[in-house]
């Protein structure tokens, strides 16, 4: 599809030639550029030239699979990754995430829930790089021996940096500036992934919140910073 300068471009990394049509005709009927790419060599390719504001990736691909591409994007760029797959198991869900997809679909999806989720991300990052942070925002933020840094995005904990994918550190900021507040997952959607309104499946929040409680805990079954009200949601205190 030729390049337009005024629409945001979205790369489908998709070796199901039905459904990358299908996607593409979706996105080009919401406003959207797009390129395809049918195998994951060539998914990495395009995606590294740059110039995309979100990517869409499966996970099973010819030739390297999403997670690996997954991988090698997110070491050079920042641009928003969502996995769209047939892979429903837990553990694909927490690697995708681990390894820095910002979020996680499973197929069949609604296609209005794909595109707002699309929508929502490409937002939050374009308003991350016009976005001048304010003094408030650069204070550090200490919660016994828990040290936030928002202007250097470094997290220690009694000293010793703490590895945090870019949701995770995004999840702990928003929690640590208002805690003691019980939000539910679909209060974090809103909050944290920028959804305006419940898009769906919320299991990305408990899996982002599942993978920083380990690594914000010593002991994560007794934890001391990241709660769960039974019922209602997640909170620090």
């Amino acid at each position: 599809m030729p390049e337009t300068a005024h629409k945001k471009r979205i790369l489908v990394v998709e070796d199901e030639k039905n459904i990358a049509m299908l996607l593409a005709y979706n996105l080009m009927q919401a406003g959207y550029a797009y390129d395809i790419a049918y195998d994951g060599e060539d998914g990495l390719k395009k995606a590294l030239s740059g110039g995309y504001d979100l990517i869409l990736l499966d996970l099973m691909l010819p030739k390297l699979d999403g997670f690996e591409v997954c991988r090698r994007i997110r070491e050079k760029l920042s641009t928003p990754i969502i996995i769209a797959t047939a892979r429903v198991e837990e553990v694909d869900k927490v690697m995708g995430l681990d390894i820095g997809a910002d979020d996680y679909v499973t197929k069949p999806f609604p296609m209005n829930e794909l595109l707002a989720r699309i929508k929502a991300n490409i937002r939050r990052s374009s308003n991350e790089v016009v976005t001048a942070p304010t003094e408030a925002a650069d204070r550090t933020i200490s919660i016994r021996g828990l040290e936030i840094d928002p202007e250097k995005y470094q997290v220690t904990r009694d000293g010793t940096p703490l590895e945090l994918t870019k949701k995770e550190y995004e999840l702990l900021v928003f929690m640590a500036k208002n805690q003691g507040t019980v939000y539910s997952r679909e209060q974090l959607l809103e909050e944290v992934w920028g959804y305006e309104g419940f898009y769906g499946d919320t299991s990305s929040v408990d899996v982002t919140v599942s993978r920083l409680r380990a690594k914000l805990e010593v002991d994560a079954g007794k934890p001391e910073y990241l709660f769960t009200k039974r019922g209602m949601g997640y909170y620090i205190k």
